[in-house]
């Protein structure tokens, strides 16, 4: 009870410093609806469903909207839900940071990242270092900057294409990828397979990759980020194959957020980023699994 009471008191001041980080940095608050018609249909995301509408896995589909009507720098914390995800890292309602900036790419958001990560650092007093399950880590250095491409060939001696025609990226990434990158420091794994990144924007000189981006530390994956896709048509395109795939693995299809579709023309050229907020603080308080840092687990209630 000691240790959770800690915990909690960490989570607030680290909840805390993102709101003034971002409030420093001239974002807008903002406060989307959880509970929506459809969500962005991903492969390997079951959402909720909650009467006749679903419960949000990511606050993107507004947020989004808000750039489409204007809004310029904008960040959420909400509640999110995603079904079948429970372990040590997992829960099926978790707390998500989102931020979005228009007339922007993720190039931006890595440094936002960089600078924020220094930012809850000095506001728990650990701008020294802190200790993560053994490890001694530096969350105020720079972050090492890492392709998909170079991270397969250096780690796990394959060509990424391959990976991905032959359906092991994800296996790899996660047994051989995810393992050996630096855990002492930031690291940015970016540039991701096309395919695997179905809200993002291709790259202008290399459209097999997209500019899509994981934030890494201590071995935990942090966020996701990319500049925003913003052509409706191919949108459209890539949630239909999401869709397919879904059939193809045994789940059902799920409904296309139509109104997001309608507006998206009108968004500026823009950059979205989600970070894990329970995986944050798991780090600060040096916490083996997410349980130790929330107020209740499912089983508790």
């Amino acid at each position: 009870m000691l240790l959770r009471d800690r915990n909690l008191r960490l989570r607030a001041t680290i909840i805390n410093a993102i709101r003034s980080f971002f409030a420093s940095q001239g974002f807008l608050e903002v406060d989307t609806p959880q509970r929506i018609p459809a969500n962005a249909p991903e492969e390997y995301i079951e959402p909720y469903e909650c009467a006749d509408w679903y419960l949000q896995t990511s606050p993107e589909m507004c947020m989004k909207r808000l750039l489409c009507r204007g809004h310029e720098k904008i960040f959420q914390v909400s509640h999110c839900w995603r079904s079948s995800e429970r372990g040590r890292r997992h829960i099926p309602e978790f707390t998500m940071l989102e931020w979005y900036r228009s007339d922007s790419n993720y190039l931006q958001l890595m440094k936002d990242c960089v600078d924020l990560l220094r930012w809850v650092a000095e506001a728990c007093e650990k701008s020294d270092g802190i200790s993560y399950q053994g490890l001694r880590l530096d969350p105020c250095r720079d972050a090492e900057l890492i392709t998909v491409r170079e991270a397969f060939v250096q780690f796990a001696l394959q060509d990424v294409a391959t990976a991905v025609s032959e359906g092991t990226f994800d296996e790899i990434m996660v047994t051989r990828i995810e393992p050996s990158l630096p855990s002492d420091v930031p690291v940015i794994l970016m540039d991701y397979p096309a395919q695997m990144a179905a809200l993002a924007r291709l790259k202008a000189d290399d459209s097999s990759v997209a500019e899509r981006f994981e934030l890494y530390l201590g071995g935990l994956e942090l966020a996701n980020g990319f500049s925003e896709l913003n052509d409706p048509r191919e949108q459209i395109q890539r949630f239909e194959l999401a869709n397919h795939k879904r059939i193809e693995a045994g789940f059902a299809a799920l409904p296309l957020p139509e109104p997001f579709l309608r507006e998206l023309a009108n968004m500026p050229p823009s950059a979205g980023i989600a970070l894990g907020i329970d995986r944050l603080v798991m780090l600060f308080a040096d916490a083996e699994r997410i349980d130790d840092v929330i107020a209740f687990t499912p089983e508790e209630l």
